[in-house]
């Protein structure tokens, strides 16, 4: 079984950046094509996939509203996955959350796949104009 914990969220202003890193315990990923990713939800919005990663090979996937602006990393032991995001808007104010699935395809579907391994309890980022 995966845990995932978010942190790193706050109250900003528009142009600041944040850090959000996303930490997993429990089950050790595969050499398979584990991956983690990003989603957030504003407030009567639905739920959009913001970024993913592929734990193996590094590959990385954006929605398009955060390309140029978001990065999404790993660190080299695979436990802790890191969203920087920089120039943000007050449209990126959201409760953002970390998902983790055992290949990167069903991180990208989200909840809405059925596949995922763990979801994380959110952070909220609030971007002030």
């Amino acid at each position: 079984q995966v845990q995932l914990v978010e942190s790193g969220g706050g109250l900003v202003q528009t142009g600041d950046s944040l850090r959000l890193p996303c930490t997993r315990s429990g089950r050790t990923f595969s050499s398979d094509g584990d991956g983690m990713g990003w989603f957030r939800q504003a407030p009567e919005k639905e739920r959009e996939f913001v970024a993913a990663i592929s734990l193996s090979t590094g590959v990385t996937f954006y929605e398009d509203s955060v390309k140029g602006r978001f990065t999404i990393s790993r660190t080299s032991a695979n436990n802790t996955v890191y969203l920087q995001m920089n120039s943000l808007k007050p449209d990126d104010t959201a409760v953002y959350h970390c998902a983790a699935a055992t290949s990167l395809k069903w991180v990208i579907a989200g909840p809405d796949g059925g596949e995922l391994d763990a979801w994380g309890q959110g952070t909220l980022v609030t971007v002030s104009s």
